[in-house]
């Protein structure tokens, strides 16, 4: 439980660290103990067994004796138009769309969207994708792209998104690599020597600006001149 006043997890993390949770067997105990655990119940077993249960007359003289309850009619789903919402939710909704979320979850994880502040994975989107390419009415059809969706896509010629940064496209080799070429830039021109160069170059572009601004001038001074002349 997080401290009195500090951050919660979100409903991502928690979701995950509860699925996490149910898959191990003995949480909070190493690996190798519960390995040696699950070899001596497996050991224990067959006396476990032939203690407690009976031999297969006895289960059949108990099977006469005692009648076996059938099990309940599973209940008819109610007609959507006249049910109540908790009713259409349970029936019609829910067992639709917790598939999709919990496939949400797992692919935002792979996305790393609980370790990153900006990912370009777009939680809306895939959940689109996702419930449309399992609708039941498209049982036998293709897989098909979110941005390829009829209705996605004349949604977006009206309402056109503005494009994601670059650098979330950018996988860890890569922006490690533009990182270290721009830090090792900067550690080149950092140096005395360079600096010195660069200042020389700076002030070399300056004087050849001058000397260019100078010509000009005089060119000109000479052209006004002589049509001055020429109307003399």
């Amino acid at each position: 439980m997080a401290a009195a006043g500090g951050p919660r997890p979100g409903l991502g993390l928690r979701s995950c660290a509860e699925y996490e949770a149910e898959q191990c067997q003995f949480p909070g105990i190493p690996e190798s103990v519960q390995k040696s655990v699950s070899l001596e119940a497996g050991m224990l077993q067959p006396l476990y067994t032939e203690q407690f249960y009976p031999s297969p007359a006895a289960e059949a003289v108990v099977q006469q004796l005692l009648p076996i309850p059938k099990a309940a009619p599973l209940p008819e789903a109610p007609d959507p138009k006249t049910c109540s919402p908790q009713e259409y939710l349970e029936y019609y909704i829910f067992p639709v769309l917790l598939p999709g979320m919990i496939e949400l979850l797992h692919e935002a994880k792979k996305e790393k969207c609980f370790e990153r502040k900006m990912t370009k994975f777009i939680a809306c989107d895939f959940l689109t994708e996702w419930l449309y390419n399992h609708n039941v009415r498209r049982k036998d059809e293709p897989f098909t792209e979110f941005f390829s969706i009829p209705f996605v896509n004349s949604w977006l010629k009206d309402h056109p998104r503005q494009p994601l940064p670059l650098s979330v496209f950018l996988s860890e080799e890569e922006a490690s690599i533009i990182i270290q070429s721009f830090w090792r830039g900067y550690l080149v021109r950092s140096d005395r020597e360079v600096q010195e160069l660069r200042q020389w170059q700076k002030q070399l572009r300056s004087e050849k600006i001058i000397f260019q601004k100078v010509e000009e001038f005089w060119a000109k001074q000479e052209a006004k001149a002589s049509i001055q002349n020429g109307d003399l």
